[in-house]
């Protein structure tokens, strides 16, 4: 009597049918948690200019004239998103992380009362007016 060794094709096909289900269910969150952290670099760009901004002004009593190379508060530097300044007056300012590459569609603001706006989100996510929105269902 011999005996054989090995696996049927059966047993194979439930193993690949198997592995095939767990990365399906697998692969989106993954891709998902990616978005989440490069979303801090936005969060960390704008949070950290704000108090370079509030330094400007301390020293000048004005945000006109931030944002530039040379000053106290140039704009942050990111592979993921691009920041601006499209407001500074003598009173006030507002900063923008626009995303790039895979972030695009994603859009970030704070000003000088520390006002946090999600300005724009892919579809698919929600875009909280108040707060910056790190996760799909507009949660901060």
């Amino acid at each position: 009597m011999s005996s054989h060794r090995g696996f049927t094709l059966i047993e194979v096909m439930v193993t690949v049918a198997i592995v095939a289900i767990l990365a399906a269910i697998a692969l989106p969150s993954y891709s998902d948690y990616v978005l989440r952290g490069k979303i801090t670099e936005a969060i960390a760009g704008l949070s950290g200019m704000r108090v370079k901004m509030e330094q400007f002004f301390q020293d000048n009593r004005t945000y006109a004239g931030s944002c530039t190379t040379g000053t106290v508060a140039p704009m942050p530097v990111s592979v993921n998103f691009t920041f601006s300044c499209p407001t500074r007056t003598d009173t006030a300012y507002k900063i923008l992380a626009t995303g790039s590459g895979a972030m695009t569609g994603f859009s970030y603001s704070i000003n000088e009362s520390n006002t946090r706006v999600t300005e724009s989100v892919p579809t698919g996510w929600v875009a909280s007016p108040t707060c910056w929105s790190l996760r799909k269902d507009g949660s901060c």
